[in-house]
């Protein structure tokens, strides 16, 4: 059995996965504004309710990203954290990849897309293989909106993290070039990650703890303190 974990969008997921490739449980979330809090409570839940054991795990499967910074933070270091204390081998999974995944078995190309805070895209082009596998046509890039249009070339299979928000403006842009996967599709989840990370690990293919990074694509949104460092006595700090 393999632990999957996705926090890289909002609404986070954990899955286990027997080592045939079935799915043995799934925990799927929209915490809100508790955004990633309630991330560890529903992983334990998940062991509880399937009445498993950390110690079973044989991997971790993890989203690298693109997507939410801190939600990438919080899946790798605690990826990391198990698979270091356990001595299991972890396997990074790309979030795009992971996406399109879900949407296999189409004879058009599959865009897969996850919003980025910045007001902009993560987009990448796929293809689907004969045996559900997705291969890269293009790359993660990170666009506007409206360069979506000049991304993709025809016919077009979309899935993104949020329907709601997503959908209708990749119709309005594309017209009837733009094929939606069914709602219930647009998110991320972790069985879709720990789907490509079993094949992986089947393949002896994987990552090294120490190195394994999450890919931001764009610097984060840190500015700089506008007032000066202050010792207690009220002094400025030397």
């Amino acid at each position: 059995m393999i632990l999957a974990i996705n926090t890289s969008t909002p609404q986070f997921s954990i899955a286990l996965l027997e080592m045939s490739g079935s799915l043995g449980a799934e925990v799927v979330l929209t915490p809100g504004n508790k955004k990633f809090g309630g991330f560890m409570p529903a992983v334990n839940h998940l062991l509880t309710a399937s009445d498993a054991h950390i110690g079973e795990m044989k991997a971790i499967a993890v989203a690298t990203g693109p997507g939410s910074f801190t939600g990438l933070r919080v899946g790798l270091s605690t990826a990391k954290g198990l698979c270091h204390g356990l001595g299991i081998p972890i396997i990074g999974v790309p979030s795009l990849k992971a996406l399109a995944g879900q949407l296999s078995h189409t004879d058009i190309p599959l865009c897969p897309v996850i919003t980025s805070k910045k007001g902009e895209i993560f987009a990448a082009l796929f293809r689907s293989c004969r045996d559900g596998a997705v291969t890269t046509m293009k790359e993660v890039t990170p666009l506007k909106f409206e360069e979506l249009a000049a991304f993709v070339t025809g016919k077009t299979f979309f899935i993104g993290n949020d329907f709601n928000v997503q959908s209708h403006p990749i119709r309005d842009l594309l017209g009837d070039d733009a094929f939606l996967a069914p709602p219930h599709l647009w998110n991320l989840r972790a069985s879709s990650v720990g789907s490509i990370g079993l094949g992986r690990f089947h393949e002896e293919d994987f990552d090294e703890v120490e190195n394994l990074a999450p890919t931001y694509l764009r610097p984060p949104d840190i500015r700089p303190n506008p007032f000066p460092l202050l010792s207690p006595a009220g002094e400025k700090g030397r």
